[in-house]
């Protein structure tokens, strides 16, 4: 029987992983920060191996991640969380030393005892998002912590080739869960939690080294990524103007 491991499986897209892939007979150990609000969310599927530490912790990590013996054939380090900067002239130090130290700090927390007990053929993917194909407004903290996963992503993929460790970059667009429910824009594109576990499930199951959804989205993200910084900036600072002018005038 295959094992995967999925960070953050108490809501969201790792929720519905780890419910398709014990659906599809892997073995799965399903990690969270909270134990009533991880089984109660996983109590329908056939899950139980739950690993509850906070991602933040790096204690916590080694002694969840490192204590057993047991084959990961694949790792989805998902867990991570979104906050965005309103007031710019008011940077929230605080509030962007969260994002990267949930973002980017516990999944480096989480790869430390994953890399030494990997075997060779197995793969560990990193959830980031399309947030980085462009700068976007509002983004600056989790653009910047899902920018940094990218580069670990791509470079951990070139220095573990000769080891027969493998890499995936997943690059969602908006999905359905408790964090875009907080969002107070609109959300082109989006799908729910069951399709975007479709794609990350197909696409590593034929070995991708990035899965970009939904396809379209992220299409449109990849031709505006290739104008022009400068043209780029232009139509940015446009869009944002309008979204203001709008705003003011709906009092």
């Amino acid at each position: 029987m295959k094992c995967v491991l999925i960070t953050g499986a108490s809501s969201g897209i790792g929720q519905q992983l780890a419910i398709d892939y014990a659906g599809a007979g892997w073995h799965v150990i399903a990690c969270g920060r909270d134990r009533d609000k991880l089984q109660q969310a996983l109590a329908d599927s056939p899950i139980g191996d739950f690993r509850v530490f906070d991602t933040t912790d790096t204690q916590a990590c080694e002694t969840a991640l490192a204590g057993d013996s047991e084959h990961i054939d694949l790792a989805i380090l998902n867990a991570g969380t979104c906050e965005y900067i309103d007031n710019v002239r008011r940077f929230d130090a605080t509030m962007f030393s969260r994002i990267i130290n949930t973002n980017v700090l516990g999944t480096a927390n989480c790869l430390a005892p994953l890399l030494r007990r990997m075997v060779r053929g197995s793969r560990i993917a990193i959830v980031s998002s399309s947030v980085t194909f462009l700068p976007l407004t509002r983004a600056e903290a989790y653009g910047a912590s899902k920018a940094a996963l990218d580069y670990l992503c791509r470079s951990l993929a070139i220095d573990c080739a000769n080891q027969g460790l493998e890499f995936t970059l997943i690059r969602p667009g908006f999905v359905d869960t408790p964090l875009t429910e907080r969002n107070d824009f609109a959300m082109p594109g989006r799908v729910d939690a069951a399709t975007a576990s479709n794609a990350i499930r197909r696409g590593l199951a034929q070995g991708k080294r990035e899965i970009c959804f939904p396809r379209l989205f992220t299409l449109i993200l990849r031709i505006f990524s290739r104008l022009p910084m400068n043209l780029w900036h232009c139509l940015a600072v446009r869009m944002v103007r309008k979204v203001k002018t709008r705003e003011a005038a709906n009092g």
